[in-house]
């Protein structure tokens, strides 16, 4: 009876003190690379926006927290983070082996396949074999950067990394690649129901080097700061707030429960 008076008195006095420690976090930073509508881009008036932001500053109001947003490159996002230039990574980050190696990761956030975006009657595939010869354009950073180089560029497919998604589409475009991979939704909504997109299809992609769920990174051992955004993320769950903003963004998908 005495040990397990003592388990739960220390339980508590964790508990506690965690709740202390939350209490002293006043702001959260995270950081974000904006050329990725719809989940996360400068709005006309220079403001951040996107599915991806809307989530965080839910978050942050939930847990009574003040929101700030710091602008990185994609690939310069985990090196920032570790660095200590913002305390977490809400930026459409996929989770993934390698990437938990280096940072954790709180619950997750939304889920999304990848996909290929290409002329119509191209009569391309996401094959080391239809592709061979093409030039691919990801973003530097990307899971699918990180896919078209391991998979397909040994079989001699030209790949093209660029610092941000609208360069790819850019050279897509003008016809300096022949293929843009990315999210599929981020594609969907921000580049294929634009005028630009004509004459143009979007082609899901499936490998196990092309996970899809997404989450917030934090820095390696900040169990504190880890559980504290989950706090917020179930949060913004229970009460609704999730599916309102997503509905803003997608209508009727439904990118949480959906794998």
């Amino acid at each position: 009876m005495k040990k397990k008076w003592l388990a739960l008195s220390a339980m508590a006095l964790c508990l506690a003190t965690g709740s202390a420690l939350a209490k002293d976090i006043k702001e959260i930073r995270f950081g974000v690379d904006t050329t990725y509508p719809p989940f996360e881009y400068k709005a006309p008036d220079g403001s951040f926006a996107g599915f991806d932001v809307e989530l965080g500053n839910a978050i942050c109001e939930k847990l009574a927290v003040k929101c700030r947003w710091i602008v990185s490159d994609f690939d310069g996002l985990i090196p920032g983070l570790r660095a200590r230039k913002f305390d977490g990574i809400l930026s459409s980050l996929t989770v993934t082996p390698a990437r938990a190696e280096q940072i954790d990761f709180t619950d997750r956030m939304w889920s999304g396949p990848t996909s290929m975006v290409v002329k119509e009657g191209a009569n391309l595939e996401p094959t080391p074999e239809s592709l061979k010869g093409k030039t691919v354009g990801v973003q530097q950073g990307t899971i699918q950067e990180s896919f078209a180089k391991a998979k397909l560029a040994p079989a001699g497919v030209n790949v093209q990394s660029y610092q941000d998604q609208d360069q790819v589409y850019a050279d897509l475009i003008s016809g300096r690649v022949d293929v843009a991979m990315q999210d599929m939704l981020q594609a969907e909504e921000g580049f294929m129901k634009s005028p630009q997109a004509k004459g143009f299809v979007n082609k899901t992609i499936h490998d196990e080097l092309l996970p899809a769920d997404t989450a917030i990174g934090v820095r390696k051992g900040n169990d504190e700061m880890r559980t504290l955004l989950n706090k917020g993320i179930a949060a913004i769950h229970a009460d609704g707030t999730y599916e309102k903003i997503q509905k803003k963004y997608f209508g009727d998908l439904d990118l949480y429960n959906t794998k």
